[in-house]
């Protein structure tokens, strides 16, 4: 009798035990279930930390040599020195709390998001052309006080869009099919709509973003020579029989002698930067100490902000923040390489060559091998939605290292 209590118990305690297991499974499973319906938002892994303080640390010299830039011409045109550096500030914290947010956000939403974002990159392009021209341009959609450059949406828009159709029909890039006619039809009219604004230097990192990621995707390079020769096609069209072109005129034929006396003040600019990089030395004037920036160098905080960086920190301090950008592409290209799938590594490069190509463009630019293309330096010019832009990018490439095979620090 005793030993059929003691196992009368035992199997009762196993059936409570049973039933409050199958009872916990049960709630794990409904967990799950709620969890994959917020599945957009996810922490996995740590996000690559060498990635993020190069950004962190560019953004602050940026910030520094704003203000060391800017103050002057501030001062001049709203009495306040601290005009400039006050709302590039506050820019430069909701981009860094957005990026924050977003190397949070699960990067392959953004397959179903690619189509949806070109959308409304169209839309921008078109709706900028009914914008009020700005030095006789339309390049900024203007919302009440606040505004914003649409191109800055369609070079998102390209890489997101490009690298979810290559990574998609990857094995068959090397057909018209599937590896140039549908680029073609994304690229052109983008094109197009730069060319009226006219935006030559958006124009030109689009085409070169969309070479590069079509090359690594496996388009094979004789593709390319047709799409050059309809490209040069176009644009000798717009120089010869339209006047859209007219202004880039002006500027190749001040970026061939910029010191001649006939070039007049569309050289100006070019210029004043020249006599900044040369009087920095090898150590520079020291921070704060440009003379360039006193009202010779127009709007010294925006394009053309390297030229007081190699005037205050000299050929030494512009090497160190060139090689910090070196460093910071070298590593989102690394993280991008290592991510688990191709649209991962395509929409990495992407974004990382984005930056690579404007900082080389800009230091062209300031230097005079390139005509004058109004292209901004990342994470230095000034530009509050640009900013934020680039942030919520690096962003993304800090979501793809989360799940990369990297070792994390």
């Amino acid at each position: 009798m005793a030993e059929e209590r003691l196992r009368g118990r035992y199997n009762g305690r196993i059936g409570k035990e049973t039933s409050n297991h199958a009872k916990v499974n049960k709630d794990k499973s409904r967990i799950k279930k709620v969890r994959s319906k917020f599945k957009v938002f996810s922490i996995r892994s740590g996000m690559d930390l060498p990635f993020l303080f190069l950004v962190l640390t560019l953004l602050v010299i940026g910030l520094v040599m704003l203000f060391s830039a800017s103050y002057p011409n501030a001062y001049y045109l709203h009495k306040d020195s601290y005009y400039f550096i006050k709302s590039q500030v506050v820019f430069a914290i909701i981009g860094v709390a957005i990026m924050i947010a977003v190397s949070y956000f699960d990067y392959h939403h953004f397959h179903k998001l690619a189509f949806p974002i070109l959308g409304i990159s169209f839309l921008l392009l078109v709706a900028v052309l009914f914008m009020p021209a700005i030095n006789g341009v339309h390049r900024w959609v203007q919302i009440g006080a606040f505004s914003f450059q649409a191109s800055e949406v369609t070079k998102f828009a390209i890489v997101v869009s490009f690298a979810h159709m290559i990574s998609i029909n990857f094995r068959k890039m090397n057909t018209f099919k599937y590896g140039i006619l549908p680029y073609i039809i994304i690229l052109a009219p983008t094109v197009i709509l730069l060319a009226l604004e006219p935006h030559i230097s958006c124009t030109v990192i689009v085409v070169l973003l969309s070479a590069g990621m079509l090359f690594i995707g496996g388009v094979k390079l004789r593709w390319f020579g047709g799409v050059i020769g309809a490209i040069a096609s176009g644009l000798l069209y717009l120089v010869l029989f339209t006047d859209k072109l007219t202004y880039a005129n002006n500027r190749i034929a001040g970026w061939l002698d910029p010191f001649s006396p006939a070039a007049g003040v569309d050289t100006w600019q070019t210029r004043q930067g020249l006599y900044a990089i040369g009087s920095g030395g090898l150590l520079g004037l020291g921070l704060g100490n440009s003379r360039q920036k006193y009202l010779y160098i127009p709007e010294p905080q925006n394009d053309f902000i390297f030229a007081v960086v190699c005037e205050e920190l000299g050929f030494i301090g512009a090497t160190i923040i060139l090689v910090l950008f070196a460093m910071l592409i070298w590593r989102g290209i690394i993280v991008s390489m290592k991510a688990k799938d191709k649209f991962g590594s395509l929409l990495g490069i992407g974004l990382t060559a984005q930056v690579g190509l404007q900082v080389v463009l800009n230091i062209a630019v300031v230097t005079n091998t390139i005509p004058n293309t109004g292209i901004s330096l990342p994470l230095f010019s000034y530009g509050g939605t640009s900013l934020v832009m680039l942030l919520a990018q690096m962003g993304v490439v800090l979501s793809i290292s989360r799940t990369a095979n990297l070792e994390k620090n």
